[in-house]
């Protein structure tokens, strides 16, 4: 019998005690596959958020933070210097107007109840008036219909409201469009009774309805949002642009973006990054790195060392044979392949308990603990957007940029989250361990290595003994 058959029976001979090797094994094993592909899939989720998320840089005019504030309008111009600056991939510009009872046929949807009237109180003037009017009811105030001209329509971003796009029915107009096209929220929609192919009118034009979206909130379901060109044709603002968004190719370059182009507008522009809030998700990813790391070395010291005590009871228990096996003839390394073979055979058998294990597990557990990061890094950190208090509906979120592009088309949903802490834990929480097979079969090379230094260090101090000694004893 060669030494490979002898090998393989010889695992099996304590039945009990192979079972017990083996369940244990696997349990380790699938722990270190499952550490591994953790490792992985951060890796994966820090690269992505580096190439795509926290990219961005807000430019706004000068002073400007929602309806409030003073500054002059940036100018296409002036942005096209910002497109030629080395890092940066794209810019969204959008323009936010008002439209008044004298501009548009289109009643508000916003209720202003108690705080919508405070604000209408003193709009204009001091307590019940306004622009001077001393005959101003504040009951009887309309409030504007909020118009942003975009050429990214389905980023709500750089709106008051913010919000996410679900487009329910129609079409989204492209980004260069030029035509006189709306797309118009399911709030503002309702209160005037529009729909897909509608038209209202709007400075003085007859506007098409072509699409019908929803945000998720009361104040952006009231929007309107038009081309850029058109908005800015038809507001007499031709190349005025009061809010853009830089995307920049990489997180590593924003910083040096930044200051190019605070350096290009100089005292016309706030500029500000999202950067702060890529690295929150950085930093949290990495400690789950880290902690998986930590695991894997763990797991694999656990199975080497298993491998190694088994092993070397197994050699220590059968002494005899080894003398018997000498005195006929074997040689060392003969010895030394046999109780190598029988420990590959149980690392095999473990490995295949610890790979089904891991293909069930690995998922579950990298989510919790991306969780247990997420709660830990929520409880320690806050951030809030710049803006003004909302009244009634008017005011909300500013400027500042926390969104992510999820999809386009019918039913498409695009996400533009307006909470720091909530874009962060979507960043992190998003996150999958996908087992390959490379994964996989390093994962069973790894092991097979360990029992093979484990099993022979155990059996090549035995191996070496004389047979009269061992017979002797016996």
């Amino acid at each position: 019998m060669n030494v490979i058959s002898r090998g393989v029976r010889n695992a099996f001979r304590n039945n009990i005690r192979t079972l017990s090797v083996v369940v244990i094994l696997g349990l380790s094993i699938a722990l270190a596959l499952s550490m591994l592909l953790a490792h992985q899939a951060v890796n994966k989720k820090i690269e992505n958020i580096k190439s795509s998320e926290g990219n961005t840089i807000t430019v706004s005019p000068a002073g400007v933070r929602g309806f409030q504030g003073g500054g002059n309008p940036l100018t296409q111009t002036q942005l096209n210097g910002v497109s030629n600056l080395a890092h940066v991939d794209t810019i969204e510009e959008s323009l936010n107007d008002r439209l008044t009872s004298s501009d548009t046929n289109l009643q508000s949807s916003v209720q202003l109840g108690q705080l919508g009237q405070r604000f209408a109180t003193n709009f204009g003037g001091g307590s019940g008036t306004i622009s001077g009017n001393s005959s101003f009811n504040p009951a009887d105030f309309t409030p504007p219909v909020t118009v942003l001209g975009s050429n990214n329509p389905t980023d709500l971003a750089n709106t008051q409201g913010g919000g996410t796009f679900t487009l329910k029915s129609g079409a989204v107009f492209s980004s260069t469009s030029s035509d006189d096209v709306a797309l118009v929220g399911t709030a503002l929609a309702s209160k005037n009774n529009l729909s897909v192919g509608s038209t209202f009118t709007a400075y003085n034009t007859t506007i098409k309805v072509v699409g019908i979206f929803s945000s998720g909130n009361d104040f952006s379901n009231g929007l309107l949002v038009m081309p850029l060109k058109t908005l800015q044709t038809l507001s007499s603002q031709p190349g005025d642009i009061t809010s853009a968004v830089v995307t920049v190719d990489s997180v590593s370059n924003v910083n040096s973006v930044t200051s190019a182009v605070k350096s290009k507008l100089g005292s016309a522009a706030d500029v500000t990054s999202s950067v702060d809030q890529a690295q929150t998700s950085i930093d949290s990813l990495n400690s789950i790195k880290n902690i998986s790391v930590y695991s894997l070395i763990g797991a694999v010291v656990a199975g080497a060392v298993i491998i190694f005590l088994v092993m070397l009871m197994i050699v220590r228990e059968r002494r005899r044979e080894i003398g018997v096996f000498k005195a006929i003839g074997a040689s060392n390394v003969k010895i030394v392949s046999q109780f190598m073979v029988e420990a590959v055979t149980l690392t095999i058998l473990a490995a295949v308990i610890g790979i089904l294990i891991s293909l069930a597990a690995a998922d579950p557990i990298t989510r919790t603990l991306v969780n247990n990061s997420t709660n830990s890094s929520s409880t320690t950190s806050s951030v809030q957007t710049p803006g003004f208090g909302a009244s009634g509906g008017v005011g909300g979120g500013g400027f500042a940029r926390l969104s992510q592009q999820a999809g386009t088309g019918n039913g498409s949903t695009f996400v533009s989250s307006g909470s720091g802490i909530g874009r962060v834990r979507n960043n992190i929480t998003n996150i999958h361990a996908v087992v390959s097979w490379n994964i996989v079969l390093y994962g069973l090379s790894a092991a097979i290595l360990i029992a093979l230094v484990g099993s022979g260090i155990a059996s090549w101090s035995i191996a070496k003994v004389r047979p009269a000694e061992v017979l002797r004893t016996e």
